[in-house]
């Protein structure tokens, strides 16, 4: 028996909607899923951008589902919405509505300018968006709700319509066509009706068995991950996106998943991810570039993750390198203010110091010191009380021996984690092979998608490839480092000298 949800099936319902449409791919995909997900798809834009339109392809995907389209006002009674009122019912002492063909006996709605809703309308639209419930009277109703499309001029702009605004999880900025299909758009001719055949229809009980299924669709530890990361970035950017949207965003990706033919949530999946988060329109492009950047993140790893860690590995090494014991000191000297080595050239302020490397003793003996005459410091009169002074005294500790087992430690680590970016890089050579066949065929993500995540992704693999460099000269600084003398190996040595002079 064929499934609701085989993803061939539901691209040939796709693509029979998306016919005699120009540059509508993308709101008739978002429609789809979202009634298949059991949420609502607002579309925001000037007029005549076919939004209208896309709620009625929407109805031809359903079998024997009823259809309501009304435009709200701010003079819009609750009669036009729900239905009048009974006036038998009246006569009986009951208040109560005559619901048919009205929004609460609706599948499929489409309310133009729906934040011109007025507080008599509000609160049952809330209760029937999200509940499918509709009050009527005494009695509370369940409604055959699909799916309703909104569409409005301009975001809402009161606190009142926030609550409204969060009830449609999918959000679509609609514009005009481009000047390149518009030529396209000027040549078609009538207003074609694709044919939907009945057996590419869904069923209601067909949208219920997509949701149930859904439910058990695996969300790995990667988009797990990958949420965690963007809620936190929501925050720092002052999106607001509420406990139940991230619950909803959550079951809309398995749905995803489940239509495109898989038993667990993909990266590209969270594609949809741009358009459930913004509340202004420039956020889209922002957390589209966010997303963007992570799709070859994968095992709760990413790239700023990594690079982290190795920064901190770097630290590490460059603290431990500039290490100095105290037990250990050389005595050196600085050198005379008026002494010219060979080149005759006097050391005057820091170059005394020669760098903070400072000089042996035998190097201050070639130097010649200008008292009044030129004469070997070997040999000048004040040598001794010139080494005497501690003054004169440049003392330099050596660098900390470290223990090999510290050493090994480390490097045991380090080795480590150039294993993790190693797998990780495996897996986004993987990603990188697989890109076109993994756009193309889902059902929900554009082909314009195709372009920025390669680019991406390579980004990404070069700053992968960089990162392995840095680890590798971690590891080889960490195996520079001084060692102490390891008592169990001396003691080797000496047994091995002894046996081979014997």
């Amino acid at each position: 028996m064929r499934k609701p949800y085989e993803p061939e099936r539901l691209r040939q319902l796709r693509d029979a909607l998306l016919t005699g449409l120009v540059e509508r791919d993308l709101p008739v995909r978002l429609a789809l899923i979202a009634s298949l997900a059991g949420e609502h798809l607002l579309m925001v834009g000037p007029p005549g951008t076919a939004k209208s339109l896309i709620a009625r392809r929407l109805h031809l995907a359903f079998a024997k589902s009823s259809y309501f389209e009304r435009l709200l006002t701010r003079f819009t009674v609750p009669e036009e919405i729900f239905g009048p009122l009974s006036i038998k019912g009246l006569e009986e002492d009951r208040y109560e509505r005559l619901t048919e063909k009205y929004l609460p006996t609706a599948s499929i709605a489409f309310l133009d300018e729906i934040f011109k809703a007025n507080s008599a309308i509000l609160n049952s639209l809330l209760t029937l968006l999200n509940e499918r419930e509709f009050d009527n009277g005494t009695r509370r109703d369940r409604t055959p709700l699909i799916a309703v499309i909104g569409a409005s001029n301009e975001l809402p702009d009161s606190d009142e319509l926030d609550a409204l605004f969060d009830r449609f999880l999918l959000r679509l900025h609609v514009g005009a066509v481009s000047k390149e299909s518009f030529p396209h758009l000027i040549g078609l001719r009538g207003q074609a009706t694709p044919e939907v055949t009945e057996s590419l229809k869904l069923t209601d009980e067909d949208v219920k068995e997509i949701q149930a299924v859904a439910e058990t669709v695996h969300v790995p530890d990667d988009v797990v991950a990958l949420l965690c990361a963007l809620r936190e970035w929501c925050g720092a950017e002052s999106i607001k996106v509420s406990d139940r949207r991230w619950r909803k965003i959550v079951k809309l990706l398995q749905v995803s998943a489940l239509t495109n033919g898989r038993e667990t949530v993909s990266i590209w999946d969270c594609w949809l991810l741009q358009h459930c988060l913004w509340n202004k329109a420039e956020d889209r492009e922002k957390i589209y570039t966010w997303y963007a950047s992570r799709v070859g993140a994968s095992e709760a790893m990413d790239l700023a993750r990594l690079t982290r860690i190795v920064v901190v590995w770097e630290s590490k090494l460059k603290a431990d390198q500039n290490s100095r014991s105290l037990s250990k000191v050389n005595h050196l000297y600085l050198a005379h203010p008026r002494a010219m080595p060979y080149a005759g050239i006097k050391f005057i302020g820091a170059e005394r110091d020669n760098k903070g490397k400072g000089f042996t003793l035998a190097e201050l003996d070639t130097m010649q010191i200008e008292d009044p005459r030129m004469t070997p410091f070997s040999k000048w009169p004040k040598r001794d009380a010139y080494l005497a002074d501690r003054s004169n005294w440049h003392l330099c500790p050596e660098p900390t021996s470290h223990k090999p087992a510290y050493i090994h430690d480390c490097l045991r680590q380090i080795n480590q984690l150039g294993t993790d970016v190693v797998r990780y890089q495996e897996e986004l050579q993987q990603h990188i092979q697989a890109l076109e066949a993994k756009i193309s065929t889902h059902l929900w993500v554009t082909a314009d998608f195709m372009e920025p995540a390669a680019e991406n992704l390579k980004q990404t693999l070069q700053d992968v490839q960089t990162l392995l460099a840095r680890i590798s000269k971690a590891r080889e600084g960490f195996e520079l480092l001084p060692r102490e003398v390891d008592f169990i190996e001396l003691v080797a040595d000496e047994i091995e000298i002894e046996t081979t002079s014997q």
